[in-house]
């Protein structure tokens, strides 16, 4: 990407604490200058809901309180909460364009 605000990714990882607690982040960055634009942290797991506050706080990060002018791709990888049909309208509503990684399933 040449320029900032035209593709987002987002996914999530996992890690072990030393007192063995598991933490998992979900998080969002941009693919041309790679901020991390918003992030949620659970000792549990994470889903839809935990998905779109992150893309509430990327947008509200970026933009304040309007929306992109023109749609930011969102891409990420295949996981249920992610291709949750209420997590994709949400994108939309927020201006995001839902895209995912090669091999989904919803013929992205």
């Amino acid at each position: 990407m040449k320029e900032s605000n035209q593709r987002w990714c987002s996914d999530g990882f996992e890690f072990r604490c030393d007192n063995g607690e598991k933490l998992r982040v979900t998080f969002a960055l941009d693919c041309c200058d790679r901020e991390a634009l918003h992030w949620a942290v659970t000792t549990g797991g994470f889903n839809s809901e935990t998905v779109q506050d992150v893309m509430l706080g990327a947008v509200e990060r970026r933009f304040g309180n309007e929306l992109p002018a023109s749609p930011v791709e969102w891409l990420t990888d295949n996981g249920s909460c992610y291709r949750a049909n209420e997590t994709r309208q949400f994108a939309r509503m927020l201006g995001l364009e839902p895209k995912s990684t090669a091999g989904a399933e919803s013929g992205e």
